[in-house]
């Protein structure tokens, strides 16, 4: 007879890409969720999974059962909200992943809140480097920068663009660029984040106001910098522009303090980078929980309320 423990085994193992990682996700040792997944495929009689040194996949059976399964368990999860008290508290526990500098600042206060707001649930908050793909032991992810994946809902939270800044004394010392082709001749600071290809900045003119509609879009461009320092921690990114070691390009949530305080300046105005907007990515699955449907509400109208968000495009020299 399957077991739950059986579908949670099956179901983690179609979520990672290697038996540890699986192991990982259930809290076992490899050897031991080996020797689960062969007595599962003993008492079914099927070979479910396909093993090599480096990496795991389900067999068509394998895939049946996890998907299956997967329904199933989240029904189950569901089951005891489906009998909760009439006073509608939430119980349970909400995994949340976000990166490390947006998380901290944003993520973290509006999580507080929540709880505060049901204080039967047990909230946690993963910090990652990249929260995304990483997602699977996850309820749902923030996400800051374009989604290139589309299993997971995405819902848009905030609009982030990218400022290009440099210190005062950087531009004192090394003049201000012209334009973006101007920065090959400039110290840059690159962020290594999300497979990006760090040291490839695009861009296009910034539309004027009172454009003629109906007009073909204004064509993008790039440029290949030379990057004089890289780092893979956006916070380290601008305190070193801060610091004027060079030029950084760097989202608007964690640079307009630094704006205005006048640490950092904001150049090339005239033009617009790469937007990193900010995304909340949810299961796809059936059966979501009463407890993610409240957060997702909670997280949507907090960080919608956001200063990016609530500015919009608004210009800063």
């Amino acid at each position: 007879m399957i077991q739950i423990e059986d579908l949670r085994l099956i179901e983690a193992l179609s979520l990672s890409p290697s038996l540890s990682a699986a192991a990982r996700m259930l809290n076992v040792t490899p050897p031991a969720l080996s020797a689960r997944l062969r007595k599962l495929e003993a008492t079914l009689g099927l070979a479910l999974a396909t093993r090599t040194s480096r990496q795991l996949s389900l067999t068509a059976e394998g895939e049946r059962l996890a998907r299956e399964g997967s329904a199933l368990l989240a029904q189950l999860d569901a089951l005891p909200e489906s009998f909760r008290r009439e006073d509608k508290r939430l119980t349970g526990s909400l995994r949340v992943a976000a990166p490390f500098g947006y998380g901290r600042h944003h993520v973290a206060p509006v999580l507080a809140r929540f709880g505060l707001l049901h204080p039967a649930l047990n909230l946690q908050l993963d910090l990652r480097e990249t929260p995304w793909p990483d997602k699977h032991d996850s309820d749902a992810v923030v996400h800051v920068g374009a989604v290139r994946d589309s299993s997971w809902i995405a819902r848009p939270l905030a609009p982030n663009d990218r400022w290009l800044c440099a210190s005062p004394a950087y531009l004192q010392r090394h003049g201000v660029p012209s334009d973006p082709h101007a920065l090959l001749q400039h110290r840059c600071i690159c962020i290594r984040e999300n497979d990006e290809d760090a040291s490839l900045w695009r861009f296009r003119r910034r539309a004027t106001a009172g454009a003629a509609t109906g007009k073909r879009a204004i064509a993008r461009d790039s440029v290949r910098v030379v990057a004089a320092y890289t780092t893979n921690d956006g916070s380290v990114a601008r305190e070193w522009a801060e610091q004027g070691l060079g030029l950084v390009l760097r989202s608007e949530w964690d640079t307009r303090d630094a704006v205005a305080a006048g640490r950092l300046v904001r150049v090339l105005t005239d033009w617009e980078f790469d937007s990193a907007p900010v995304t909340l990515l949810v299961p796809t699955r059936r059966g979501r929980t009463a407890r993610l449907q409240a957060l997702m509400a909670f997280v949507e109208d907090a960080l919608a309320a956001s200063p990016p968000a609530r500015r919009g495009r608004r210009q800063e020299g």
